[in-house]
């Protein structure tokens, strides 16, 4: 059995700890795909933010196949909606229905970032596409993913990194995506133990796994809080253990956001640390595991390409 470096959900008290892992698991000299600045940025905040990475006809094109995917999905277990209404909150697994979304994952502007930050070959641990409806969007409470992904997918290590490609503008008013700098550094541990199937509520409204109020608040007061916002086509990178949140959209501006899981293929997730069973492969990919430029061994049977 691993060592479980990073105990959550099995104390009565939350605790601070440092974290055990790099940030950067590559030579930071070694001929980045990144710039040197952008590389220091990333180490000491824990996400950076690039602009106008992809074209408006490519947005365009990952818009379209987003509204298909929400629609055919509607009825699916993969597809989260809103608690207060009907309105689709998230549609998972979105690397297994979709050959655009599929080799977007692929595209060297996102892959060889990763890799390199990684040090490794990287698969993709958890795909989706988050809508906040105009007036509907709902807020994502406070966490850190690799608290979650630790304790309920089994995740070992921090050698794993989120992006988040913007669909649509993001701006300072229709709940853009909070982050805490620097909060990458530590580890807060959480309070209480798991409940049998917390996906299916905390997928709507997260109460396991989240950050205490007393610790929040150090951390904010400590480094503050970043919302990068920007046009349609941005990337945002951040670590996995970066503490994030958003908003309510109760503007008449719509967003969506393109959000895919890059796990080191020598991080691959084991039994759960804090909880009695792993949670649905749509949310953690424990089967066919294959780095995602072999796109091909990757896809499912059942897969149909996107017309």
């Amino acid at each position: 059995m691993l060592n479980d470096m990073y105990r959550s959900r099995k104390d009565n008290k939350p605790q601070i700890t440092d974290r055990k892992d790099p940030v950067i698991w590559s030579d930071t000299a070694s001929g980045s795909v990144l710039s040197p600045a952008q590389e220091d940025f990333y180490e000491q905040n824990g996400f950076l933010f690039i602009e106008n990475v992809f074209s408006a006809d490519e947005i365009s094109t990952l818009r379209r196949e987003a509204e298909t995917l929400r629609q055919e999905g509607a009825a699916q277990e993969d597809t989260i909606k809103e608690a207060s209404s009907n309105a689709v909150r998230s549609v998972f697994r979105i690397h297994e229905k979709n050959r655009t979304y599929l080799d977007l994952m692929a595209d060297d502007r996102l892959a060889s970032i990763a890799e390199h930050i990684l040090n490794d070959e990287v698969y993709i641990h958890q795909s989706r596409v988050n809508f906040k409806p105009a007036f509907k969007g709902k807020e994502f409470y406070w966490h850190s993913d690799f608290e979650t992904w630790h304790t309920e997918d089994g995740m070992p290590r921090m050698r794993a990194l989120s992006m988040s490609i913007t669909l649509s503008e993001n701006t300072p008013y229709n709940g853009p995506l909070m982050l805490v700098p620097g909060s990458h550094k530590k580890f807060i541990s959480c309070v209480g133990e798991t409940p049998d199937d917390n996906y299916k509520n905390s997928l709507k409204a997260q109460k396991y796994g989240t950050p205490d109020q007393e610790s929040l608040t150090a951390m904010i007061r400590k480094h503050g809080l970043a919302a990068p916002t920007g046009p349609a086509g941005s990337v945002l990178i951040f670590d996995c253990t970066t503490l994030h949140g958003s908003g309510n959209n109760i503007t008449p501006f719509p967003r969506s956001n393109a959000f895919f899981v890059y796990n080191s293929m020598q991080n691959r997730v084991v039994a759960p640390f804090a909880a009695n069973s792993p949670r649905p492969d749509f949310l953690a990919t424990r089967e066919n595991i294959r780095p995602i430029r072999d796109r091909k061994v990757q896809m499912p049977s059942h897969f149909k390409a996107a017309e």
